[in-house]
C-alpha cells in the first residue's frame, strides 16, 4: 500500500496551512507553518499565482492529506458523497468526520488522526463491545468507541487523554476520559466541522 515517507511538515507548507499532522507539535512554537510560512523548495519563497483548476486542486489535496486519505480513496468517499441526498461537499465532510480514525482523534485517545490509524489498525480499540481494525469504519448515532482491556495502559493513548484538556471535544460526540470510553452521540452536521475547508472547490474538481 502507498504511504507517504517524507516530512509531513512539508505538506502542511506546501497547502499554505495547519493540517495537524504532527500531534502537539502542532500547536506549539515548533510548528513549520508557524516558523516559515512559505511552501518548500528553492522557489518556495516567490510569487505563486493559481489557475482556477489549481486553486480546486489544492483545496482537495489539502483536505484529502488533513484525513490521511490517499487518491482513490478520497475519490470513492466523495462519489458515495454526491450520492447521497443534499449537498456533495457537506456530505463528503461528514463522511469524513464519521471515519473511525477520526473519530478517535476527536475523542482524545491520540494526538493525530495517524497515530489514530495506526492505534487501530493494531488492534487497540473496540466498537460497541467488538474489536476492530478498520480506520475506515463509519461511525453511527449510540456507538460506543473504547479501549480494549489490553491496551488500557498504552502509553501513547494515556499522554493523549493528558492532554485532552487543551484540545476541544465536538458536541457530536461524548468521551469519558476516566473510564475511557466515547460515545457518539449524533452525526456531525457542517457547523461542527470548524476546519479551514471549502468543500465547494473539490466539488467543482470532480465536476469538470
Amino acid at each position: 500500500m502507498a504511504r507517504y515517507r517524507d516530512s509531513v511538515c512539508r505538506l502542511c507548507r506546501r497547502e499554505g496551512t495547519k493540517l495537524f499532522l504532527k500531534g502537539d507539535r502542532c500547536f506549539s512554537e515548533k510548528c513549520a507553518i508557524e516558523r516559515r510560512a512559505y511552501p518548500p523548495g528553492m522557489h518556495g519563497q516567490g510569487r505563486v499565482r493559481f489557475s482556477d483548476y489549481g486553486v480546486q486542486l489544492r483545496e482537495k489535496q489539502k483536505v484529502k492529506r488533513m484525513y490521511g486519505l490517499l487518491e482513490k480513496q478520497f475519490k470513492k468517499t466523495f462519489v458515495r458523497a454526491a450520492s447521497m441526498k443534499g449537498r456533495s461537499g457537506e456530505n463528503l465532510l461528514v463522511l469524513l468526520e464519521r471515519r473511525l480514525d477520526n473519530v478517535i482523534f476527536r475523542m482524545g485517545y491520540a494526538t493525530s488522526r495517524a497515530e489514530a490509524r495506526q492505534l487501530v489498525k493494531h488492534g487497540h480499540f473496540q466498537v460497541d463491545g467488538k474489536k476492530v481494525k478498520s480506520p475506515s469504519l463509519l461511525v453511527k448515532p449510540g456507538m460506543s468507541v473504547s479501549l480494549r482491556e489490553k491496551s488500557q495502559k498504552v502509553q501513547r493513548v494515556i499522554g493523549a487523554l493528558e492532554t485532552l484538556e487543551g484540545r476541544s471535544v465536538p458536541q457530536w460526540l461524548e468521551m469519558d476520559k476516566d473510564e475511557k470510553v466515547g460515545t457518539v452521540k449524533q452525526l456531525p452536521v457542517r457547523e461542527d466541522i470548524t476546519l479551514p475547508i471549502d468543500e465547494q472547490l473539490i466539488v467543482e474538481l470532480y465536476s469538470r
